[in-house]
């Protein structure tokens, strides 16, 4: 994991990458710890490759999980883990449905790599998420149009376990440098907003792939 909850500042994930570019990766996870807000690089896997103290303090009482924690995987996070949606609000339109489309293309950009190939075949074993994703997700991306998919600029409802927080919105700042593009790296930045919301928004919907409404349950 690149950043266990506890307070000490996150450490680049090793990777096969030159001395400089992992002095690089150092430096931004100063840069990362300095931010307020939760902030974290990924690589196109989702893999959390470095994220930062106010990160790990968003997702502090979700409970363990093998396989989709959110210091680990953030994709399996929003996908798989059962307490995703009492931290990330609306969960199926805000987060899962923009993440499945991304998640999308990426299997059509790396169709050979394994780690996503694994998240594919677990998707596939869930019915209903497999029909969102083969069916529901197109339709979904023609009602909405190809801004809502993206990350930079999204507003999006999160409940924070810190009730100087509580319930409000975040928008999803899109900061990779060219650097951290170069290495197949994506940094997001939640930028948490001060208005607040109704505390049940968010709080209602368990993240799992039954609910995901936007395709009916198969017939059995």
């Amino acid at each position: 994991m690149a950043f266990q909850a506890g307070g000490q500042r996150s450490a680049p994930r090793p990777v096969p990458v030159s001395l400089e570019a992992q002095a690089y990766l150092q430096d931004c996870a100063v840069l990362l710890e300095a931010v307020p807000h939760p902030s974290v690089v990924l690589d196109h896997r989702w893999d959390v490759v470095l994220s930062n103290s106010a990160f790990a303090s968003l997702f502090r009482e979700v409970s363990p999980h093998p396989t989709a924690m959110p210091g680990d995987n953030f994709l399996r996070f929003v996908l798989f883990h059962p307490d995703a949606g009492t931290v990330l609000g609306e969960h199926e339109s805000s987060w899962c449905l923009p993440m499945l489309a991304h998640f999308a293309d990426a299997v059509e950009r790396h169709g050979h790599d394994h780690g996503l190939q694994a998240i594919r075949r677990e998707i596939a074993q869930d019915p209903l998420m497999e029909a969102a994703f083969r069916q529901g997700l197109p339709h979904w991306i023609r009602a909405v149009g190809e801004r809502a998919v993206r990350h930079d600029g999204a507003v999006r409802p999160v409940t924070h376990p810190d009730p100087r927080w509580g319930a409000t919105d975040c928008r999803v700042m899109d900061e990779t440098t060219p650097t951290l593009e170069e290495m197949g790296y994506t940094r997001l930045t939640l930028v948490l907003r001060e208005a607040r919301r109704d505390r049940s928004r968010g709080r209602t919907a368990r993240p799992t792939a039954a609910h995901l409404r936007v395709v009916p349950a198969p017939e059995v």
